[in-house]
């Protein structure tokens, strides 16, 4: 057996933002271009393919099988997904949700099962329902390889879970150099905890859900003096890779381009100098002083809407309004958001229902941001 946890080739692809056709309906997945997607990741030496039950609608385990497990040999690539507590109420749940994904994806097994979102609103069912020791009873039975979780709460919790359930071998943790000292996500912090208890570490959102791809001249002024050559995302993913517990960075390509950059760079990945750090969290405070809303888009919070109101789309174009300096071409949000009005719910039309908060993986006031989206566009 392969040790999983020594992959040279430390590129995850994320298959939580894959190409649609439609770009109104995120379970409208672009399979072709997906097809293109991996063909160019496995030609390259990368393995590794993160997906979750509620991703792209319910559609991304459904893709991936098309995509890549109906067209390339089992023990080519490695295989990852998740058990989120908002799906089951039941010890028949977790099996029925499991045994979906083993259809849904035709892998026969998973290399990397995950419970996922653990935070302090849920940990307590996920004991409840005695997902730990119903987790390692798959690994047992040969239909999980290796286990641990996500994680999206503070590093006092992380203690805990990881004091309670040592059986636990990685955990998924949200880092990158905007994060990395923000008292609302703790990168820094659940990073040292990890390290601690002797967990390696797959980091998700490296690029904070693109929030980090596309920045201010200002703001990356020093970057580009330092490597011209590197895109802008190129030193986020840098960043997140460069610790030495972890073992996989995810990132969730959405097209073509962005797999041919990542994967270009992070083919023969060298590690970030202390001082190439520091110039990354020297960015990260400037950048503090220019995002309104720090969305990572990631659409948790749209599925269970009752207003169909879009979110990110909306907190995106919040983001680019509030800006201090205005990217080149910049025009009013105003005319776009009308646009995506016609299709979706107003933010005004928010009935403060807590849905979106509730699963909110960055704990944002979403309620209130809503209210601010109308104040900016509707007024």
């Amino acid at each position: 057996m392969k040790d999983l946890y020594n992959n040279p080739k430390k590129l995850g692809f994320g298959l939580m933002r894959l190409p649609l056709s439609n770009a109104d309906n995120g379970s409208d997945i672009d399979i072709e271009q997906t097809k293109k997607m991996v063909d160019m990741y496995l030609e390259r030496g990368f393995t590794y393919f993160d997906t979750a039950w509620m991703y792209h609608g319910g559609a991304s385990e459904t893709a991936i099988k098309e995509a890549l497990v109906d067209r390339y040999p089992r023990e080519d690539f490695t295989l990852t997904t998740k058990l989120h507590s908002g799906f089951f109420d039941t010890l028949e749940g977790r099996d029925e949700i499991f045994n979906k994904q083993l259809e849904k994806t035709g892998a026969g097994y998973f290399d990397f099962y995950l419970l996922h979102d653990i935070e302090s609103g849920n940990y307590d069912k996920f004991c409840k329902l005695d997902c730990f020791n119903w987790i390692m009873d798959k690994k047992k039975a040969g239909l999980i390889r290796h286990i641990g979780f996500s994680f999206h709460s503070d590093a006092k919790l992380l203690d805990r879970v990881l004091t309670e359930h040592p059986e636990m071998e990685f955990v998924q943790l949200q880092i990158n150099y905007l994060d990395w000292e923000s008292d609302n996500v703790q990168s820094r912090k659940c990073y040292e905890v990890a390290e601690k208890h002797g967990k390696k570490v797959i980091i998700m959102e490296p690029v904070k859900g693109g929030s980090l791809a596309v920045l201010p001249e200002y703001i990356t002024e020093e970057m580009r003096s330092v490597h011209p050559e590197w895109s802008v995302p190129s030193w986020a993913v840098r960043f997140a890779a460069s610790h030495k517990n972890v073992f996989m960075v995810l990132s969730g390509m959405s097209n073509i381009r962005q797999m041919d950059d990542n994967s270009s760079y992070m083919q023969d990945f060298v590690p970030l100098t202390e001082e190439e750090k520091a110039i990354c969290l020297r960015a990260a405070e400037k950048i503090r002083t220019d995002i309104a809303v720090p969305c990572t888009a990631c659409s948790y919070c749209t599925d269970g809407c009752p207003m169909q109101i879009a979110i990110p789309k909306y907190f995106a174009l919040l983001n680019e309004e509030k800006k201090i300096i205005k990217p080149w071409g910049w025009k009013s949000g105003k005319e776009a958001y009308e646009e995506l009005t016609k299709t979706f719910g107003k933010a005004s039309e928010c009935v403060g229902c807590g849905q979106c908060e509730g699963v909110c993986p960055q704990h944002l006031p979403i309620i209130s941001h809503l209210r601010t989206v109308a104040e900016t566009f509707e007024n």
